[in-house]
């Protein structure tokens, strides 16, 4: 098989160059609305953005922005195949205007947005992150009703277009291989996802101060969780490129989307790397499996199904036929790369996969 990889300078309000029901699962994070760093973006966007900052009206600022994130949800509706699933990566936003602080609940607001376009919500994910903050509060300290707790999370919105995905003959031989591993899905499908590291971007200043990238570990999981070897993954916010090297590494087709010339340049560099990283998770998420088997085995368990592709025990049924798939060889094309893909080599490093 092979996977097509296009990342293009452009405008995620307007996607009209990609044809409806194209892509089978969106994965990406937006520019967050009053948060400080994203406030020149929005102003960019609209007028009323920047009027209502300089104005110091909160309410304003914060329907102005999210009407243009408004626009990118309609156009990722209408691109999404029936049952398709959109993940928005998204925060919400604490701040203080004209002398009041306040919490500005982002998620709440797409969500509200999402549901009016006729997407399903479905239960959704908080990424609890990392932090190295001293302090667990914001506010006067030891005093009562002076302080507010701390904002270490994000939210990972799940949103589907309509009923449950049809799957045709075809279709159903390339999900039974799309399948992950039992202890795989136990972790991935709580509803707090703890452990996934920030990223450390290698990116001159100016560069990195546009950019709100997320580890690769986030879309890799994602991609994995809701979408078949094939399918197209779209990432409208395109960034550094973390969701199409996750669709790469996975044996996806992607399309992603960016404003920013120097972010678009720096992802399809990325998407070079997706041979390397494909092999190294799909060897590391097999040690993993292996040691799941063996510390079973050890506690007296027994594991009654076997996977013939990789040769390895597991729980279930629904695993005997999954296959890892990774890049092998890329060719460039117009935006990007195409990948020959196929099963991963025998194992040759470990270590760079986050479970």
């Amino acid at each position: 098989m092979h996977t097509t990889h296009r990342i293009i300078h452009g405008d995620a309000r307007d996607l009209s160059a990609l044809p409806d029901s194209s892509v089978h699962l969106v994965v990406t994070s937006p520019p967050y609305p009053l948060v400080g760093m994203w406030d020149d973006c929005f102003r960019a966007m609209s007028d009323a953005s920047g009027r209502a900052l300089d104005a110091d009206d909160g309410d304003a600022a914060f329907q102005a922005m999210h009407g243009e994130l408004d626009k990118v949800w309609a156009h990722c509706h209408r691109v999404l195949v029936d049952g398709g699933i959109a993940a928005i990566n998204i925060g919400d936003a604490t701040r203080t205007i004209a002398g009041r602080f306040s919490l500005w609940p982002n998620h709440a607001r797409i969500l509200s947005a999402s549901r009016d376009l006729g997407l399903v919500s479905l239960p959704d994910i908080l990424w609890r992150k990392p932090t190295n903050a001293p302090n667990k509060f914001m506010g006067s300290g030891m005093y009562p009703a002076g302080a507010y707790v701390t904002y270490e999370h994000e939210y990972i919105l799940i949103l589907r277009k309509g009923d449950k995905r049809a799957f045709s003959a075809v279709d159903k031989v390339r999900r039974r291989r799309s399948a992950y591993f039992w202890e795989e899905r136990n972790v991935w499908f709580s509803d707090v996802w703890f452990g996934l590291p920030g990223v450390r971007q290698e990116l001159d200043r100016s560069v990195r101060d546009r950019s709100g990238a997320y580890p690769i570990a986030l879309p890799y999981r994602l991609i994995c969780m809701y979408s078949l070897q094939g399918d197209t993954v779209l990432d409208p916010f395109g960034g550094t490129g973390s969701t199409a090297l996750a669709a790469a590494m996975t044996g996806r087709d992607s399309v992603s989307v960016e404003t920013d010339a120097a972010l678009v340049d720096l992802a399809r560099q990325r998407l070079h790397d997706a041979p390397r990283l494909g092999q190294a998770w799909a060897e590391d998420r097999l040690a993993a499996h292996r040691t799941f088997v063996a510390d079973r085995l050890r506690a007296g368990k027994t594991l009654k199904h076997h996977n013939q592709a990789h040769g390895v025990a597991v729980i279930t049924r629904q695993e005997r036929d999954l296959e890892l798939v990774v890049p092998k060889t890329a060719q460039a094309i117009d935006d990007g790369l195409r990948f020959d893909c196929g099963p991963p080599a025998p194992p040759a490093q470990a270590g760079l996969f986050e479970p």
